[in-house]
């Protein structure tokens, strides 16, 4: 307990003075809003008792050839999904980091491997966004006709939550009416069309350089260790002498020598923060 509140304290002075930061964000980050958590098959299957009944795992049903197999387990699948994180608002955590770079005026850029999109909903900019798998909100072409990726905003999807199958008719492209897919990256995926992914990285990139000489801090919550895209982003980007890092994980919580690990679920960790961080500010 008292290591735990130490580092909190050392994590809100690093905080109230940097000059720039990097949010990372994994699938922990959404489970405080009351998403599913598919740590392990029996996560995902409590999740998803139709996909149980089949004996899949996660990494075998998120896989792009379900499309061209079941369509409609496929969309059954994604649409689920898609409709949970339309149904479901962003839990306090989002807005109190928003609120931590606007009242600081902190030069900041989002990096999530989430696909739900709760990032711009909580008030981020889509420019301060990396969702570096993709996102549930866009669409791509299977038939890879040409069509550019487009929005799923008018995307609707019907689904038997008994049998997790989609309704016809499934979403289709725009341009040739082939079968849409989500502009997701799924596991054995060579279809993904990374362009969309592939700009908002040259953003983060020219972000980066207008703050090589800031003061830079890497907040990460709930990233794990399965896909570790996002702790190995925010320990490179903390690697610098002018940056640090805290790594905000009730399990996964081991660091880099230097470093900060807050044994916490997000928005507890980050609720906490905000507490300290308005103790510490002088009174006027």
């Amino acid at each position: 307990m008292r290591e735990t509140k130490t580092s909190l304290q050392e994590a809100a002075k690093l905080i109230m003075k940097a000059e720039g930061i990097l949010i990372g964000a994994g699938a922990g980050m959404g489970v405080d809003s009351g998403l599913p958590d598919f740590r392990g098959p029996e996560g995902f299957w409590k999740a998803y008792p139709p996909i149980a009944k089949l004996g899949l795992r996660f990494e075998q049903m998120a896989n792009p050839h379900w499309f061209a197999k079941d369509p409609e387990l496929a969309w059954g699948f994604y649409g689920h999904r898609l409709n949970l994180y339309r149904n479901t608002t962003p839990h306090e955590g989002f807005g109190i980091l928003k609120r931590w770079v606007n009242d600081q005026s902190i030069h900041a850029f989002v990096y999530t491997s989430n696909v739900d999109g709760h990032f711009q909903r909580a008030g981020f900019e889509p420019e301060e966004i990396i969702e570096c798998h993709g996102s549930l909100n866009h669409l791509q072409c299977l038939a890879e006709c040409g069509q550019a990726i487009w929005s799923a905003d008018e995307t609707q999807v019907s689904v038997n939550t008994n049998t997790l199958r989609a309704a016809n008719p499934l979403p289709s492209c725009p341009s040739c009416g082939k079968l849409a897919r989500p502009n997701v990256l799924m596991f054995g995926d060579w279809g993904w069309n990374s362009e969309r992914a592939n700009g908002q990285r040259n953003q983060f990139l020219k972000r980066q350089r207008k703050t090589e000489r800031c003061e830079l801090i890497a907040i990460e919550v709930g990233a794990g260790k399965n896909v570790p895209t996002v702790r190995h982003t925010c320990e490179q980007y903390a690697s610098g002498e002018n940056c640090s890092l805290i790594r905000i994980n009730p399990r996964d919580v081991n660091v880099p020598r230097g470093s900060i690990a807050l044994s916490l679920r997000g928005l507890d960790a980050l609720e906490r923060l905000d507490a300290l961080l308005k103790s510490l500010v002088p009174a006027i």
